[in-house]
């Protein structure tokens, strides 16, 4: 079997629907390999949305929205329900947004192990560039412990992760704050934890940030290198 990504599929710039649109139609063809031969066992999506707040069915997450539909309308930001797990979040240019829509059946992998993929490769990606992102077994996602004010000494969240598993395809995926409007997650409590700072990587690298382009292909090879183990 091959355990290989068929593919890296960059869709640009797109609204949080068109991607979502995407995501179906590749959720579909990656099911349709389930029992071909040597086929792929799945697909990377990367993209970055237009301004959106995203919420998901959690009884409590509608309740994270802070931003009057006015405050919302001046910074330009819609938004979005979703069929993720996970709470609220917010995606926008200059975030890097990962879709891996994989065969979890044929990769044996569960959720909480697929879970704790996609934290090493964020993990992996970030070292590149000189950052430390280490886990929080309270929560979900990626933290590094902040240079910058007033978060500096604390662990803030770099990346945020929401996933829906159907037929054992995941769908959605991650988000990895390269250089987005951070004044943008101050519309939310994000990810509903209350008090816990985020941050990019463009705050912790303020003189070596590398670019979203970057940031793209050395996630795409650690997401493969994860897959092909």
């Amino acid at each position: 079997m091959n355990r290989k990504i068929v593919s890296t599929r960059d869709l640009g710039r797109l609204s949080y629907a068109e991607a979502y649109v995407v995501q179906q139609r590749v959720h579909d063809e990656v099911l349709s390999w389930r029992d071909v031969d040597g086929s792929p066992v799945g697909v990377l999506l990367l993209v970055e949305h237009t301004p959106v707040i995203t919420v998901s069915k959690r009884a409590t997450a509608s309740g994270n929205l802070i931003a009057t539909p006015e405050l919302l309308a001046r910074h330009g930001v819609e938004v979005a329900d979703t069929d993720r797990g996970g709470d609220i979040t917010y995606h926008g240019p200059g975030q890097l947004v990962a879709y891996p829509i994989l065969d979890l059946n044929r990769l044996g992998l569960g959720l909480h192990a697929y879970m704790r993929l996609l934290e090493e490769c964020v993990i992996r990606t970030i070292a590149r560039f000189g950052l430390a992102g280490e886990r929080d077994s309270t929560a979900t996602g990626v933290w590094v412990k902040s240079v910058f004010p007033p978060a500096r000494g604390q662990m803030a969240k770099i990346a945020a992760m929401g996933v829906r598993v159907r037929k054992w395809i995941s769908m959605h995926g991650l988000a990895l704050n390269v250089d987005p409007n951070m004044d943008h997650f101050g519309l939310i409590v994000p990810c509903g934890l209350v008090g816990r700072p985020v941050t990019s990587m463009a705050r912790e690298l303020p003189r070596a940030c590398p670019s979203l382009g970057a940031v793209k292909d050395a996630l795409a090879e650690e997401m493969a290198g994860q897959i092909s183990k």
